[in-house]
């Protein structure tokens, strides 16, 4: 398999975007990276558009009220992402300290990870 990446989103509990964002910055994405994890990005989502054709017209359809956080991570392979997930949720670090946090500012039932690979054009590699 080639090089992929993780677009990872979650919905971020009402009122604690600032927390979670602090939380990702100063403990979750060192850790991760300690880990072996490489990470591209991270976002938080303004808005979200929606497109759909009404009486033969482009129509965009857009919500304000959004609560997503959106990360990505990348893996060589399949088997690195194996042993980078084993060595970051399996941790007693992980287990003990950082993810109960991770359980009161995010719904982690509404976590969707889409594994995706660049195409030719794409400036991430």
């Amino acid at each position: 398999m080639k090089p992929f990446f993780e677009i990872r989103i979650y919905s971020v509990n009402p009122g604690k975007m600032e927390e979670w964002v602090n939380l990702m910055e100063k403990t979750i994405v060192p850790f991760q990276i300690s880990k072996g994890a490489v990470i591209h990005g991270s976002f938080i989502e303004t808005s979200k558009d929606s497109f759909s054709l009404q009486n033969g017209e482009r129509v965009m359809n857009s919500d304000q009220d959004t609560n997503k956080y959106i990360w990505i991570r990348r893996f060589k392979n399949i088997e690195e992402k194996e042993r980078v997930y084993k060595d970051i949720y399996e941790s007693d670090v992980w287990v003990n300290e950082i993810g109960p946090k991770v359980a009161e500012l995010i719904d982690r039932n509404s976590i969707i990870v889409h594994n995706v690979i660049s195409t030719n054009l794409s400036i991430m590699k």
